[in-house]
């Protein structure tokens, strides 16, 4: 469980505090027992209220945005997608000595696959490539931007401070190779279109080894698809990746610059949540190790 915190500038939210925001702003829902949840998600706070439902919270400023871009974009795009999405009953308002706006969603069955113990992982990625492909042809007209969709260059600096951090971690001579390789391949020329831009086990729910649901819409929004390859490493073993890769369609040059969106992500999570979020740490350390393996 990761309950402690990874900002500086996160709040503090427990079982209480949400109970008696339920019970100022959701009487109906007052009498529901409230339980914190199992999560390696760094932006927000969860909590399963009764059976049926689950609270989200925002931890820290940063991610307070993400509120109203789910509750006005998921109702738009989860019926366009073959597996199920996080549904909104219910926004609440900042009150009860908690700043900002949160959400009460609908709860949805299942459990967070795990990178090497993946149950049925070519029917996984077929599953996945479906939905990756399936959001990829909605309508994007005025649909936001994904911060994600960008050129890898944009992550250099950024990158590049995360390997000299991990000096002495891991092999940097190796994984900067693998970086300048990803920085030589051409950018995306097409239209932007919608992507999920988070694809990680913690955001990924599987039921007898089937994609049940996909979570976390924070991120969500048009411009470079490669970036929804990174499930391909931070979750699919080798064996699998062709089946994810043709499901998904995409080319060459694209599978490439999901590779690289891969290594960046993960050399970043990794000494910043080195402490502090075992698991993401764990995970980004499996991704770097399926990359130096290609």
């Amino acid at each position: 469980m990761c309950a402690q915190k990874m900002r500086p500038d996160e709040v503090d939210i427990d079982p209480a505090l949400v109970h008696r925001l339920i019970a100022a702003q959701f009487p109906v829902w007052a009498s529901l027992p409230v339980e914190r949840l199992d999560s390696s998600g760094t932006e927000n706070a969860m909590f399963r209220l009764g059976a049926d439902l689950v609270v989200r919270l925002p931890r820290y400023p940063g991610a307070v945005a993400d509120v109203a871009h789910e509750q006005l974009w998921l109702p738009r795009l989860g019926p366009l997608l073959p597996v199920a999405t996080p549904e909104p009953l219910g926004r609440g308002e900042p009150g009860e000595d908690f700043p900002w706006p949160w959400s009460v969603y609908r709860w949805l069955e299942g459990r967070n696959p795990v990178a090497g113990a993946v149950e049925e992982p070519e029917q996984l990625a077929k599953e996945l490539g479906a939905f990756v492909a399936a959001l990829r042809r909605i309508d994007r007209h005025g649909a936001p931007a994904n911060h994600r969709g960008v050129p890898l260059a944009t992550r250099d600096a950024e990158t590049r401070e995360a390997i000299a951090r991990l000096d002495g971690r891991i092999d940097t001579a190796a994984v900067t190779a693998l970086w300048e390789e990803a920085l030589r391949v051409p950018e995306h020329t097409g239209p932007p279109v919608w992507a999920h831009a988070d694809l990680s086990p913690g955001n990924v729910l599987v039921a007898a080894g089937r994609l049940g649901a996909v979570i976390d819409f924070g991120t969500a929004g048009v411009g470079d698809p490669a970036v929804d390859l990174i499930v391909a490493w931070n979750l699919l073993p080798a064996s699998a990746r062709p089946a994810f890769w043709e499901a998904v369609g995409a080319g060459d040059a694209e599978w490439a610059r999901g590779r690289g969106w891969a290594l960046s992500i993960s050399l970043i999570q990794l000494p910043y949540y080195w402490d502090t979020n075992p698991r993401l740490a764990e995970n980004s350390r499996h991704v770097i190790g399926e990359l130096l393996a290609e």
